[in-house]
């Protein structure tokens, strides 16, 4: 799929290759192949641990490993039983065996604290819908920053009116997970292109392909699933959405229907990416680890982090913004 001059330029993405998109519903993914940097970067799953919560909006990261440089994923959040909730607003870099407290953490649960325990602890990334306004408050040591665009995310879905964020990552897990099985992550996966109701939603671009599949589930369910699930449970039905059977007589007739709704999905693709508004980002650079550099880029549809090394992309998570989506 040939797609790699329509994406918004916040970064170079000619080194990589493009798979065929997989559609479920409102979502669909195009895989991304290539750079793929195996060995140099901890994943964020098996080597990145929350190691302690020292108040509300204070959450310290550790990179525990010997070897191996941390990027913190964008955005990440952490479930925690027996403990408050909270998700980072800013990536970092964490070098193998030391650890960064982060002060400007949002508490992603308005009641209910606890303290940290080692047990049931899993992560998640941002729904789509709050991640512009999470990255605009970095850098601000406000704990109850984000709970107003949770209350108002979750009125969308018609939940409670509270700024608690596991009404929907937690509470409609079972119907989010549901992408994990629905969409694949293919064997050398570095990244992908998500797409909302065929519109380019976010840009995720990991160092290996290690690092994406443990990447995987927090992206396609808690991340753009939600803004799936809003689509499936509050856009009209439509034949677009609808699972139609292949009119076929022969196993070659359904393969020949098959390979032909894949190209139409594709089509359909590379005409919304040539339909995406052209954007002019404003960049700046946030923090170095020696030749590595982490930026924000904000544009007016779209915003995210990115790390360069040398001017060579290597990690990225450039989403839409929430006004963009909706209109």
């Amino acid at each position: 799929m040939e797609c790699k001059q329509l994406v918004p330029q916040a970064f170079d993405l000619a080194p990589y290759q493009f798979g065929m998109p997989q559609k479920s519903g409102f979502l669909t993914v195009v895989p991304i192949f290539g750079n793929d940097r195996n060995g140099q970067f901890t994943s964020p799953l098996s080597g990145l641990k929350l190691s302690r919560v020292t108040g509300y909006g204070s959450v310290e990261l550790a990179n525990p490993g010997d070897t191996g440089l941390a990027i913190v994923p964008l955005h990440i959040g952490y479930i925690q039983d027996k403990a408050q909730n909270h998700a980072l607003c800013r990536s970092a870099f964490i070098a193998a065996g030391q650890k960064l407290m982060f002060q400007d953490a949002c508490c992603v649960q308005e009641s209910q604290g606890g303290y940290l325990e080692e047990r049931d602890q899993w992560f998640f990334i941002l729904p789509v819908q709050l991640r512009s306004q999470a990255l605009s408050l970095r850098g601000q040591n406000d704990f109850t920053k984000l709970w107003e665009g949770i209350s108002e995310l979750n009125r969308q879905y018609g939940l409670s009116d509270r700024g608690h964020l596991e009404q929907i990552i937690a509470r409609k897990r079972a119907f989010l997970t549901q992408y994990q099985s629905r969409l694949e992550c293919l064997p050398g996966q570095t990244g992908a292109l998500f797409f909302l109701q065929d519109k380019l939603a976010g840009v995720e671009i990991a160092p290996n392909a290690a690092y994406f599949r443990e990447m995987w589930m927090p992206l396609v369910c808690f991340c753009y699933g939600a803004g799936a699930m809003y689509f499936e449970h509050n856009a009209p039905e439509s034949s677009e959405t609808k699972a139609i059977p292949f009119a076929a007589k022969t196993l070659q007739e359904l393969r020949d229907r098959l390979h032909e709704s894949r190209l139409q999905v594709q089509e359909n693709l590379l005409d919304s990416l040539a339909k995406t508004p052209p954007e002019t980002f404003k960049i700046t650079e946030e923090e170095r680890f020696l030749e590595f550099q982490l930026k924000t880029a904000e544009g007016n549809n779209f915003s995210g982090q990115f790390v360069e090394e040398k001017g060579e992309l290597v990690y990225a998570s450039l989403f839409a913004k929430p006004e963009y989506l909706a209109a």
